[in-house]
C-alpha cells in the first residue's frame, strides 16, 4: 500500500468519526405548557382590572383543567378576561380541548353565548389599557351549539389586525370556517402558525380554515373607544406584520374549560 493511499484512507476514517460525532438534529417537541395544578407561568388580565387580579377567581384550576368560572358574580359588566402564557411565539403548532357548556353569565354580552377562543400572535397582557376588552391578536374561535343553529367551530376573530384570505386583504371582523357544530363535548383543535406567513386552523384532525400574512390594522381608524383609547401606537404601526406574539386563552361571559394544552416551537427550525 502506498504512502498516499494510506494518507486517503486516514482521512476518510478521520472524516467519517467526526461525522458520526455529530450530534443529531433535534427534533421538536410537544410541550405542555400549563402544569395541571395551577396558573404558574400565565398571566391575567380582566378588563377593568390590574395586571394578574384575578377578579372573583375568573380562571381556576380543578382536576387538571383551566376552568373559566363565574360561580362568584351576580352579573358580567364587561370584565372580558384573557389568560396568557408568558412567553412569546414565532413560529409554532399549539394544541388543547376545549369544552363550552352551561349557560351564559347573566349581564354579557348576546354574542359571548357559547363562545370563546385562544388569541394567538396577542399583544401582551401588560401592554393593554386598563379597560381594554380584548388584545390587538388573530383569535382561533370556539363555538358549541345554541339551539339547533349551525354554528362552525374554527373561525378567525381580527380585534386590530386584518390577514389575506386567498388572494386579499380581509378587514372585515370575521373570516369563517368550515368546521362542525358542537354541543358540549370535549373539542380538540390544533393550530400551525408559522410567523407572519401562514396560519391554519385544525378542528378534530381537519383544517378548517386558512389565511396568511396577519398584519396589524384598523384600531387606527376607530373614531370611537371602543376598542382602546389611545391609538397612537396604532396609528404608527399600522400596516406592521404581525411576526410573533402571546397565546391567551379567552373568558367573555360563557364557561369554558381548557385541557391538554401543549405547544410545538419551530422557531429555530424556521430560523435557518
Amino acid at each position: 500500500m502506498t504512502l498516499k493511499l494510506k494518507f486517503l484512507i486516514f482521512l476518510f476514517a478521520i472524516s467519517t468519526l467526526i461525522i458520526s460525532c455529530k450530534s443529531p438534529e433535534k427534533k421538536p417537541q410537544w410541550e405542555r405548557i400549563f402544569n395541571g395544578k395551577d396558573l404558574s407561568g400565565w398571566d391575567i388580565k380582566i378588563s377593568g382590572h390590574p395586571l394578574n387580579d384575578n377578579y372573583k377567581n375568573t380562571f381556576i384550576v380543578e382536576d387538571s383543567i383551566i376552568k373559566v368560572n363565574y360561580a362568584e358574580y351576580d352579573t358580567f359588566t364587561h370584565e372580558f378576561g384573557h389568560l396568557y402564557y408568558q412567553k412569546p411565539y414565532s413560529h409554532y403548532r399549539m394544541k388543547m380541548d376545549y369544552r363550552i357548556f352551561g349557560e351564559l353569565t347573566s349581564g354579557s354580552p348576546d354574542y359571548a353565548e357559547a363562545n370563546s377562543g385562544v388569541m394567538m400572535h396577542a399583544q401582551s397582557a401588560a401592554s393593554q389599557e386598563l379597560n381594554q376588552n380584548f388584545p390587538a391578536s388573530i383569535e382561533f374561535q370556539f363555538l358549541s351549539r345554541i339551539d339547533s343553529q349551525p354554528r362552525a367551530t374554527g373561525n378567525l376573530a381580527s380585534p386590530g389586525t386584518h390577514v389575506t384570505a386567498g388572494d386579499s386583504l380581509h378587514t372585515n371582523h370575521m373570516l369563517y370556517a368550515t368546521g362542525p357544530t358542537f354541543g358540549e363535548e370535549w373539542v380538540h383543535i390544533e393550530a400551525v402558525v408559522l410567523g407572519d406567513s401562514i396560519v391554519h386552523h385544525i378542528v378534530n384532525g381537519d383544517t378548517v380554515l386558512t389565511y396568511t400574512h396577519p398584519i396589524l390594522g384598523g384600531w387606527e381608524n376607530d373614531t370611537t373607544d371602543q376598542w382602546v383609547v389611545d391609538k397612537t401606537w396604532f396609528k404608527e404601526n399600522a400596516g406592521m406584520p404581525l411576526k410573533s406574539g402571546y397565546i391567551a386563552l379567552q373568558a367573555e361571559g360563557h364557561p369554558v374549560w381548557f385541557k391538554n394544552i401543549e405547544i410545538m416551537d419551530l422557531s429555530e427550525q424556521y430560523s435557518k
